[in-house]
């Protein structure tokens, strides 16, 4: 019989609510859009099913286009008490290395993707982390998945903190059309990243085919900020699948069909230690690295995109060297960049 670590019957009752803000977030990505789906449902098959209608044409034909469109940030939201109890129960701590001008926009490279980009939301989707005071004038848009915009309900609770899809309309937009200070953040590996977010390990990241956000900082003339999250990878455990392994191979099959990553992950429980849907208790560090300052070239040539990644991934080492030390407990631990 396995042996199950327990939870203390007495706990201090902030831990609980930290426990509780954290199975709000992830309960909410788990299950969010079969709550949204269910919710509409059940409204079309009942007396008040008018307010279904209303709000389905409403969503998908007068609103259709706000996530592309800057998205519906909510200030209410953004700086509900519950993200600061999410912030604690790892903890997650934003680190500054550098002052952002407000006059400017950026794009933010988030590495690595980890399994449910926990340091990106607190970061760059609330105020837990005090963004607005560490970066004054620096308004954030975190983009996901244009699937997550898709289910009713759902797709609305995700814009209140300031998402907006991750599509070339949606970036410039934002970039070009909503002012000095609005910037966003790519977490740029995607959803096959986290096939290699295994604890305590290397982190293995998928930047070199990525090029799409480049060419965008290149076309907006907007700044390229590197931000590496160090113990990202470390909040759940993943079932071993080693690249060329037949669960890799089943895994990368399913991803290339449906643009989501099936990945077999595991961390605790409510009130055990051992196994369960909710992150370990583990600290992360998301440190904001040096703006690199891009040219605006309207029509840049592949060589200009090229260039320009080179020195991405020079900054994004450098950043990984200065601070592994600070943040791993490893000092081995190797930032291997395919």
């Amino acid at each position: 019989m396995a042996f199950v670590e327990f939870a203390p019957i007495r706990i201090p009752f902030y831990r609980r609510l930290q426990t509780l803000a954290v199975l709000i977030y992830y309960y909410s990505f788990y299950f969010g859009a079969l709550l949204g789906c269910g919710t509409i449902l059940l409204l079309l098959f009942s007396s008040y099913y008018p307010l279904a209608l209303l709000y389905l044409g409403w969503a998908y034909i007068y609103d259709a286009r706000t996530p592309s469109h800057g998205g519906r940030r909510s200030k209410i939201m953004r700086g509900l008490k519950i993200w600061k109890y999410f912030r604690d129960y790892f903890p997650i701590k934003l680190v500054k290395t550098e002052d952002l001008n407000a006059k400017k926009n950026y794009i933010f490279g988030y590495h690595p993707h980890g399994i449910l980009c926990a340091g990106a939301f607190s970061t760059f989707a609330t105020e837990a982390t005090n963004w607005s005071e560490t970066f004054p004038g620096i308004i954030p848009h975190l983009l996901p998945l244009i699937a997550l915009f898709k289910p009713p309900l759902f797709r609305d609770y995700i814009m209140s903190s300031g998402m907006c899809n991750v599509t070339r309309e949606s970036c410039e937009y934002i970039l070009k059309e909503k002012g000095p200070g609005n910037s966003i953040c790519i977490v740029v590996g995607g959803a096959p990243e986290a096939f290699d977010a295994h604890p305590f390990k290397d982190y293995i990241l998928i930047l070199k085919p990525r090029k799409g956000f480049i060419k965008l900082a290149l076309k907006t003339g907007s700044s390229l900020v590197p931000v590496f999250a160090f113990g990202e990878n470390n909040l759940f455990n993943q079932v071993s699948n080693p690249p060329g392994s037949m669960l890799r191979k089943i895994q990368e099959k399913i991803q290339s069909m449906i643009a989501f990553a099936p990945v077999f992950f595991y961390g605790r429980g409510v009130f055990q230690y051992t196994f369960g849907m909710i992150p370990h208790r583990r600290p992360v560090h998301v440190v904001v690295g040096k703006p690199i300052e891009v040219a605006k070239i309207e029509n840049p040539t592949y060589e200009e995109i090229e260039a320009l990644q080179k020195i991405y991934i020079e900054e994004l080492r450098k950043l990984f060297e200065e601070n592994k030390e600070k943040y791993e407990k490893d000092p081995n631990i190797k930032l291997i960049i395919n």
